[in-house]
């Protein structure tokens, strides 16, 4: 499976051009194509058979068979191979795939909200292309993923053990990147420049940035946390109205050869029933770059709220997991405030707890296009326990806990969720 953004030439670089390669080298295969519809298939049966008219006879010594040339449907001279293109739902009876590649088979965002159109995809697959497959056959599933229940989706839901996945998000996000860009580089730079990039996350919705351009779709409604749940301010409120503020940390294992583990820091204020975050910072970090983060953060904000006039003292909360001990043990005699927390019961169990906060309408974040790292807050928090990553969902239970326990000790106990 090759999951890509849209106009990043994933069809020009396979679907445009492997077939005939593949023929060149294996005359007596069979290649079918299949697009969203009949005049894209077309287009790739027309240009795969103009590459083999150039260049076969010189490369391959093969060449078309004119008996059989028309731009979807053509064989090779004196082999028994040739590719069939054709639309969803276009007839392959009786034809056979030694290889089998599906090219965006969803057009649009309204086909991919339609469950009718998933399901009939989803029985083109089972009744009718998974059955054509030869002994041996390889497929190629190419798609920009437009809704977590496409075929893919579905595919890798019932068997992902046989699914080699390559995913390209348009950003690159971790260290174990595809192509082994720096963090925050963008897919192709030299074509669209990087502000092409910046731009599109800035003026996405969360949902279409994260499912078209990041190949992360998620949940249109969310899991633990719906996503209409989530409040967003543009003006964060002036310092000095805040009751309390914390930072809240969630610290990474120094693992180098875990490249999916992230270091979290959050800084929360609360106004009376209602919480703020503030700003975060998360990375994939070894030890010493999570104390540098974890001081800078701290210098940062120090000198802020001084400045501002905040005289309260600020807990800086540290999970005793992971680095989270040696971080409290090397910086408790530097920075006071540091609270060592022992997090209760699963994972699942704390955000259920602190998700009538979000229900309610009390947590509110940043407007996602002015901090553009809001995109990946939602989404974690809308698929959770389901995605991929919860470290945002750790640091944020956390602080939540922390300021509902707060309250709680203040009216005497009889305070309780419902």
């Amino acid at each position: 499976m090759v999951f890509m953004p849209p106009r990043h030439s994933k069809s020009q670089s396979i679907t445009e051009t492997l077939p005939s390669w593949y023929l060149g080298k294996y005359p007596n295969k069979r290649v079918i194509e299949v697009s969203y519809a009949s005049s894209l298939a077309e287009k790739f049966g027309r240009r795969n058979r103009a590459k083999i008219e150039e260049f076969g006879k010189e490369i391959f010594n093969i060449r078309i068979d004119e008996r059989q040339g028309s731009v979807t449907d053509w064989a090779l001279h004196n082999h028994s191979g040739g590719m069939l293109s054709v639309g969803v739902g276009g007839s392959i009876t009786g034809e056979g795939a030694d290889l089998l590649i599906i090219d965006d088979p969803i057009k649009n965002r309204q086909e991919a909200e339609s469950i009718t159109y998933r399901n009939r995809l989803w029985d083109e697959w089972e009744d009718t292309l998974s059955t054509r497959l030869q002994k041996g056959a390889k497929v190629i599933l190419i798609l920009t993923r437009w809704h977590e229940d496409d075929l893919a989706g579905r595919l890798l839901e019932k068997e992902q053990e046989k699914w080699t996945v390559l995913s390209i998000p348009a950003i690159a996000e971790s260290r174990n990147d595809p192509l082994n860009r720096e963090i925050g580089r963008g897919l192709w730079v030299e074509h669209y420049g990087q502000n092409y990039y910046e731009d599109k996350k800035k003026f996405s919705s969360a949902r279409s940035w994260l499912s078209l351009w990041q190949q992360k779709p998620s949940s249109d409604i969310g899991n633990i946390f719906k996503r209409n749940w989530f409040q967003h301010y543009d003006v964060l409120p002036n310092w000095e109205q805040f009751d309390q503020i914390i930072t809240s940390w969630d610290m990474a294992f120094d693992n180098t050869t875990n490249k999916s583990s992230f270091v979290v820091g959050q800084i929360w204020g609360k106004i009376d029933g209602d919480k703020y975050l503030i700003d975060q910072v998360r990375a994939q970090m070894n030890f010493l770059e999570t104390k540098k983060a974890f001081v800078v953060f701290h210098h940062k904000y120090e000198s802020i709220l001084r400045n501002s006039g905040f005289k309260k003292s600020i807990p800086k909360l540290v999970e005793k997991k992971a680095n989270g001990p040696a971080i409290i043990s090397s910086l408790k005699n530097e920075i006071s405030g540091i609270i060592p927390i022992n997090p209760q019961g699963s994972k699942e169990t704390r955000a259920e707890a602190i998700s009538p906060e979000f229900q309610s309408g009390n947590v509110y974040i940043p407007n996602p296009k002015i901090q553009s790292w809001v995109y990946d807050y939602i989404d974690e928090l809308a698929s959770f326990p389901s995605g991929k990553h919860n470290d945002q969902v750790d640091t944020t239970s956390q602080a939540l806990e922390y300021f509902f326990t707060k309250q709680k000790k203040v009216m005497g106990g009889k305070i309780k969720r419902v």
